[in-house]
């Protein structure tokens, strides 16, 4: 299976389990692989039969901005069905971090694997 890669693609929002969490919109930074068939677009050198990482990505931003989330788990569970819907993706490994949320740690997150029918 053929992969597209969106990395570090960056929102601000409510996150969090703790008061000020709650009131303060903080970094959100997704990575994404998506996984399905590209061969068509490859052979004729067109975005049909290809995936519109850009509509993707589009649609990621505005949910982590407004889905105010408790934790990163049930955002990267969004995120995951927001790709599965899209035509051509038959899996996605969705990573949600949020940089500065432990001490000591650059960031901490989850990372999840998912695909059309259930978990992959």
């Amino acid at each position: 299976m053929d992969t597209i890669i969106i990395k570090d693609l960056t929102a601000r929002g409510i996150i969090g389990l703790n008061d000020w969490e709650r009131t303060v919109e903080q970094e959100i930074v997704m990575n994404i692989t998506l996984f399905g068939d590209l061969s068509k677009a490859a052979a004729s050198d067109s975005l049909e039969g290809s995936v519109n990482y850009r509509t993707i990505a589009k649609a990621l931003l505005a949910h982590a901005q407004s889905a105010k989330r408790f934790t990163v788990e049930a955002l990267a569970e969004d995120l995951a069905a927001i790709c599965l819907s899209e035509e051509g993706v038959e899996r996605v490994i969705v990573r949600v971090e949020k940089p500065g949320a432990l001490r000591f740690s650059s960031s901490v997150g989850v990372e999840i694997d998912r695909a059309k029918g259930g978990r992959s």
